[in-house]
C-alpha cells in the first residue's frame, strides 16, 4: 500500500503520512529496493486509531498513546488514556457545580446598581456581612474591587456588588468558596447569567461529544491492539 493510497482513505495528503510514520504514529515501515515506504492493513488501522483519538484526547496525546503501544508499552497507553477520561470527569464535575449554582439562585438576578461605588462598610451593609468577608472573597477572586487613586481605599461598582450579592446567596446556600469562585468566574466569562445558561448548553454538548470521541477512540486503538497481538514480532 503506498502512502497515496493510505492518504486517500482519510482526506489525507501523502506527506501527512510520511510524517505520523517519521513520529511514530504508525508501527515500524518496511521499505522497497528502490526506497518506498510499504504500508499494510496494520498501518491502515493504526491511523484509524490515531485519528479517532484524536478527536477525543487532542493531538499530542493521541501520538503518545499511538507512540506507547507501538513500542509495546501499553501500560504507558493505558495511564495515558485513563488520564484524559480522568480529565474529563472533573470538567463534567465542574459544570454540574456551575449549573447547580445557577438553579440555586432565585429566579431573578440580582438587580443593577448604579451610581457611585461603594465602599467596603456601604457593601457590607448592603449584604449584611462584616466587612472582613468581603476582602476574604476578595482574596479568593470572588471580587475584584478596584482602588481609588488617591486614598486606595477599595471601591465596589456595579459589577462588584452584583458578584458579592450572588455569592452571599451561594453561601448561605452551603456553597465553599472555591465553588462561588468558580461560578462567579463562568459568569463573568459567560457575560451574565442567561448568557451563561447558553454556555452551560453548548458546555454539555461538548463534553457529551468529547466522551462519545474517547469511546470511537477506544474502539479503534482495541482493534489496532488486537492486531499487534497477532502480529509476529522480529
Amino acid at each position: 500500500m503506498r502512502p497515496i493510497d493510505l492518504a486517500r482513505e482519510h482526506g489525507l495528503s501523502a506527506q501527512a503520512i510520511r510524517n505520523y510514520d517519521d513520529a511514530g504514529i504508525l508501527p515500524p515501515t518496511e521499505r522497497s529496493e528502490t526506497g518506498y515506504r510499504r504500508y499494510t492493513l496494520l498501518h491502515a488501522q493504526a491511523l484509524r486509531a490515531f485519528l479517532a483519538l484524536r478527536g477525543g484526547h487532542g493531538h499530542q496525546q493521541a501520538m503518545e498513546i499511538m507512540r506507547a503501544a507501538n513500542r509495546g508499552d501499553t501500560e504507558s497507553a493505558y495511564r495515558l488514556i485513563d488520564a484524559s477520561h480522568v480529565a474529563l470527569l472533573t470538567e463534567r464535575d465542574t459544570r454540574t457545580e456551575v449549573a447547580k449554582a445557577l438553579g440555586s439562585l432565585s429566579t431573578a438576578m440580582p438587580t443593577p446598581v448604579h451610581g457611585r461605588p461603594l465602599t467596603v462598610g456601604e457593601l457590607a451593609r448592603r449584604i449584611r456581612v462584616h466587612p472582613a468577608t468581603l476582602r476574604t472573597w476578595e482574596t479568593q477572586g470572588i471580587l475584584r474591587p478596584e482602588r481609588d487613586r488617591a486614598t486606595g481605599y477599595r471601591q465596589y461598582g456595579p459589577d462588584c456588588i452584583r458578584d458579592a450579592e450572588i455569592a452571599r446567596q451561594l453561601r448561605r446556600g452551603g456553597y465553599l468558596l472555591s465553588q462561588v469562585a468558580q461560578f462567579i468566574e463562568s459568569l463573568r466569562e459567560a457575560g451574565g447569567a442567561d448568557a451563561l445558561r447558553a454556555f452551560l448548553d453548548s458546555w454539555q454538548d461538548r463534553l457529551t461529544a468529547r466522551s462519545r470521541n474517547l469511546l470511537a477512540g477506544a474502539a479503534q486503538l482495541d482493534t489496532y491492539l488486537t492486531m499487534l497481538d497477532r502480529t509476529p514480532r522480529e
